[in-house]
């Protein structure tokens, strides 16, 4: 391989990484205004998100979905529990597992929560068509077939 190859792949993987960079932290960025009012970081108010799919939840599978390890996730959900939006229990059939339910408070934000989907929809500028072949691309890069 030449050197203007080894270049070439060089700044692709740097202009790849950087753009990934970029817009992880603006999609935080752009959470931030809408959250920050209820009491939320933009990683609660995606475990927020996938708890309104149904409760209770493992903590493991909770963390599988959201493609967060148990060190990252548990203290997350201790904040959340001490906010009073979710309860956490040890399961009655395997004590070893702890299950996540949602408070009467962590439910009533449902509905604003969904509403900042949608506002972070809009600030993104992408037609629905867009932001599904978007999407699908970062699924398929995040979860390849192997590493």
């Amino acid at each position: 391989m030449s050197n203007n190859e080894t270049a070439s792949r060089r700044a692709v993987g740097t202009e790849l990484s950087f753009a990934l960079y970029g817009a992880a932290n603006r999609m935080a960025r752009l959470h931030k205004p809408f959250l920050q009012p209820l009491g939320l970081t933009f990683p609660q108010y995606l475990v927020m998100l996938e708890l309104y799919g149904g409760t209770p939840r493992a903590v493991g599978e909770l963390g599988a979905k959201l493609d967060m390890d148990t060190g990252t996730i548990t203290p997350l959900l201790k904040r959340l529990e001490s906010a009073g939006m979710v309860t956490r229990t040890r399961d009655r059939d395997d004590e070893r597992r702890v299950l996540i339910n949602l408070t009467k408070a962590g439910e009533s934000l449902r509905d604003e929560l969904w509403a900042v989907t949608d506002k972070i929809k809009t600030a993104c500028q992408l037609t629905d068509d867009g932001l599904v072949d978007l999407r699908d691309t970062l699924h398929a890069f995040a979860r390849p077939v192997h590493d």
